[in-house]
């Protein structure tokens, strides 16, 4: 089975690329060779290279950025999507595409479900709910795995962020008030790396991607605030400097772009069909730990 991967050099994409050998032949394509801003380009890729799975792990992610950048966002996150779909259907092929918890408006209390209706706040989630229709609407065996809190020990994540200012000041202000489960980019992979197989393994194939396409929630289990994810990254490294931590509410981080104060998703569809998840602390301990 050939497989493209999209966005090869991101968190996710990096870990994809480890964790999907020996299930195909594996074509991962990074910005330079695939760039998902340039729609032409996205359809070439696709009929050159034929593959029987996208993997989409590209994505616009800059949230506070996307509002100043409308467009761009909609045309990485939205229409590439689009594209792939509609690519993948023409060759008989699926996708796996990976979406967020800011499709959400963050009013409801409890974790999100599947069912519960989509009310982004801010251009990213509004995007990301784009591509999540788009690939739905195009009739073609897909997995929607929406996540949340992604981080890793590469790229821009607020793993790193905490780590890099913990050596620069005396006190880091962190919000409190918002809601969410913290999801190691190589849980993310693994446990994409198992559905493949799992489908692989399936017999017939087409039978199983029919039985169980759709829209999936996927992130580690259990929740934290931010606040509360600052102090256990903290207490799982060495630093010289221990600063001070202090809990702060969300109007007081005066962050230019609206973000959900509950990002919980119920992840009980996807374990009951595919496979468990990992605890956040114990992951988050794991990967501080490579």
């Amino acid at each position: 089975m050939k497989i493209l991967l999209t966005g090869k050099a991101g968190q996710v994409g990096y870990e994809l690329e480890r964790s999907l050998q020996g299930l195909g032949e594996i074509v991962a394509v990074d910005r330079a060779q695939m760039n998902l801003a340039d729609l032409d380009q996205v359809r070439d890729v696709i009929r050159t290279v034929k593959p029987a799975l996208i993997v989409n792990a590209a994505a616009y992610t800059a949230v506070d950025e996307a509002e100043q950048e409308p467009d761009l966002a909609m045309r990485i996150n939205g229409e590439a999507p689009a594209v792939m779909a509609q690519e993948a259907g023409k060759l008989g092929a699926a996708i796996i595409h990976y979406s967020s918890d800011y499709v959400f408006d963050g009013k409801k209390t409890v974790p999100y479900t599947e069912s519960d209706p989509a009310c982004p706040i801010n251009v990213y989630g509004q995007t990301k709910l784009a591509g999540e229709q788009a690939i739905q609407a195009a009739g073609i065996p897909h997995l929607i795995l929406r996540t949340s809190w992604v981080y890793g020990m590469r790229g821009n994540n607020f793993l790193l962020t905490v780590l890099r200012l913990a050596q620069e000041r005396e006190e880091l202000h962190i919000v409190n008030d918002q809601h969410g489960a913290p999801t190691w980019c190589r849980t993310i992979a693994d446990a994409t790396a198992h559905i493949i197989a799992q489908s692989r393994s399936a017999q017939p194939t087409a039978e199983w991607w029919k039985e169980r396409s759709g829209l999936y929630h996927m992130t580690a289990q259990g929740q934290t605030t931010w606040y509360d994810f600052a102090l256990a990254i903290l207490a799982n490294t060495s630093i010289a400097r221990n600063p001070l931590v202090t809990p702060i509410a969300t109007h007081e981080y005066q962050a230019a772009v609206g973000r959900p104060a509950n990002s919980k998703l119920s992840c009980d569809l996807f374990m009951n069909t595919f496979c468990s998840l990992p605890e956040w602390g114990n992951a988050l301990r794991l990967c501080q730990q490579l």
